[in-house]
């Protein structure tokens, strides 16, 4: 419509890209998809890691833009204050942490809620195909006709495509990489590839964080740092936390800086002479 000045938009990076493809010269500001990484490279709070992705996953079952899902993990494991735990010993304790949170079905329905679409849960059931299963995603019990589902915990190969593109819902990958750099670098490829609004990673070398924090702020997307406690990466905050960036391809404003407000006035001007 010709009546349309300025277009906000929140959805699926396809449908963004036919908006701003279709605005005809009008300003598009886009909250889109993104593939939000998690970098688990050593903690000093291993039973807070845990307990802090298992929260982080589980939180509206996975249906969250800034909800984690591709999580790099140093082949040789990591060390914690409970001894060296290896990838796979990371990735198992991780399902536990979400078997304990989500064994009350009444406290998992108020984590989970409830699948909006069927074809999440088609595409959760196809990915669990894909690589190695840590944990089955499966219904709440007792909350039919609702549609539900705990999250699923694969084991990908750095090779795959898979854990390259968003996989919305309640789902989590894991994936074995070279050592802590390369937990980065991949991270970093990943946000400039296909977009993230979120990162989050744990770690105890400030060296190791402080690359991170370049790598992912060069790529554009804002680093939470050892979340072990009640705050998630998930909770991104418009005003305090500039959610979205506008610097990666999960969305081209940040929601609530000064150019995303600014930008959307102009001025147009009357003149007349000043009376005699």
């Amino acid at each position: 419509s010709a009546d349309i000045a300025t277009i906000d938009f929140t959805g699926s990076s396809a449908f963004g890209a036919t908006l701003r493809q279709s605005a005809r010269g009008r300003p598009v500001f886009t909250e889109e998809a993104g593939v939000n990484p998690v970098i688990i490279a050593g903690t000093s709070d291993f039973a807070g890691i845990c307990n802090n992705l298992a929260m982080s996953l589980s939180l509206y079952s996975g249906q969250m833009c800034t909800s984690p899902q591709t999580m790099f993990i140093p082949k040789g494991g990591i060390d914690t204050d409970e001894g060296h735990k290896s990838a796979s010993a990371v990735a198992e304790a991780v399902a536990a942490a979400l078997d304990s949170l989500l064994g009350d079905p009444a406290r998992a329905l108020t984590i989970l809620g409830a699948i909006q679409s069927p074809a999440t849960l088609e595409r959760v059931a196809s990915a669990q195909k894909r690589g190695r299963l840590i944990r089955a995603s499966a219904p709440v019990p007792g909350a039919k006709p609702a549609r539900t589902a705990t999250p699923a915990l694969v084991e990908v190969e750095e090779a795959s495509d898979l854990w390259r593109s968003e996989c919305f819902g309640p789902i989590g990958f894991f994936i074995e990489v070279a050592d802590a750099g390369a937990a980065v670098d991949r991270a970093a490829e990943l946000v400039r590839d296909k977009g993230a609004i979120t990162a989050l990673i744990h770690a105890t070398d400030d060296h190791l964080i402080d690359k991170a924090a370049a790598a992912l702020g060069a790529a554009g997307v804002p680093l939470s740092v050892n979340l072990t406690g009640p705050i998630l990466v998930n909770q991104s905050a418009a005003f305090s936390d500039y959610h979205v960036t506008g610097l990666n391809p999960s969305g081209n404003a940040t929601l609530t800086d000064l150019a995303y407000v600014a930008r959307r006035f102009s001025v147009a001007i009357v003149r007349r002479p000043a009376a005699a």
